[in-house]
């Protein structure tokens, strides 16, 4: 696979130009994360001189998506907005490299996001000193680790942020029997890969009664929408235990002093978790609740991406100045 991604690299070290349908340029970069290449895209305002450093955002979207899909979008808005923005995959998603594909590990993607932080500090277009971490949905807790955690991340901004604890999750997957069915799947599942090396995958997203983990959500299975050739439906069922047993809600009593912006509607998925992660953040920090806006509009209907990228990039305007 590396031959494969280096070949890629070398056909799109400059910058290329943007469709009509976006005001931004792109240029594919890659960099390491655990020993494993990381592939992604860097958007530059249409405006970009050779020799300007820009303030960088790192973008994430939701669990089992890769970079073309949410994290693009925001990519392209930030862009816009006079933001240098990174777009990646994680490892064992799209472009990445990884053997145990469709994982998806709050751990390794923290892991990713930190390496990503540290990456652009290298790059001549970013300053330095003005990166923050912008997460969508899922990723907005893997996105608040490593915020916690990385020297480079100043500032976080977090949109329809899907953050949970044990109880949430309780709530979500039908109580303790629920929650423990699935971690015994997730231990099975770990245990064939370390003896076969074999994966256990089921759809990620399908119709009602299919045995895709999330059934009748439209974002994923509309062409028009989630479902673009780069995204594989598919969920690795070792992934159980290590989502269910993520603490994204406690995260936030380890952002002292990073500014968080968080946008989220009460139609949208577990708002309860956005309030109870906001009420225990104790540095700076701001919300912005839209009214009847669903989870999947903030990934993709214009109305609410865009009021969602313009409280972003005014946060970070004064975070990151």
């Amino acid at each position: 696979m590396k031959n494969v991604l280096l070949a890629a690299a070398a056909a799109t070290t400059a910058l290329v130009a943007a469709t009509p349908a976006e005001a931004a340029t792109s240029v594919r970069v890659m960099f390491e994360s655990g020993g494993e290449r990381l592939v992604g895209d860097l958007y530059l305002p249409d405006d970009y001189e050779a020799g300007d450093r820009l303030p960088a955002v790192i973008v994430t979207g939701a669990w089992t998506t890769v970079k073309e899909q949410m994290p693009r979008h925001y990519a392209i808005e930030m862009a816009d907005r006079g933001y240098a923005a990174l777009a990646f995959d994680f490892r064992n998603w799209g472009q990445s490299e990884g053997d145990r594909r469709y994982l998806e590990s709050p751990e390794l993607k923290t892991e990713d996001i930190l390496a990503a932080a540290e990456f652009l500090t290298t790059r001549a277009e970013i300053d330095p000193a003005r990166i923050g971490g912008l997460g969508i949905c899922a990723s907005a807790g893997y996105m608040a680790g490593a915020a916690a955690r990385s020297p480079y991340i100043r500032s976080l901004a977090l949109v329809a942020p899907w953050l949970h604890d044990r109880a949430l999750v309780d709530t979500v997957y039908g109580g303790a029997e629920g929650v423990n069915m699935r971690i015994s799947q997730s231990r099975a599942a770990d245990q064939t890969y370390q003896l076969s090396g074999s994966l256990s995958l089921v759809p990620a997203a399908g119709a009602a009664g299919s045995d895709a983990i999330m059934q009748g959500a439209p974002y994923y299975v509309d062409p028009d929408a989630g479902a673009i050739p780069e995204y594989d439906n598919h969920f690795n069922l070792a992934s159980w235990e290590p989502w269910l047993t993520f603490d994204a809600i406690a995260i936030a009593d380890e952002l002292d002093e990073t500014p968080v912006q968080i946008v989220h509607s009460e139609a949208a998925a577990i708002p309860d978790g956005a309030h109870r992660f906001f009420d225990r953040l104790a540095g700076p920090k701001a919300e912005l609740w839209l009214d009847d806006v669903t989870q999947f509009d903030f990934y993709d209907q214009e109305g609410a991406v865009t009021q969602a990228s313009d409280a972003v990039a005014d946060h970070f305007a004064v975070t990151l100045r």
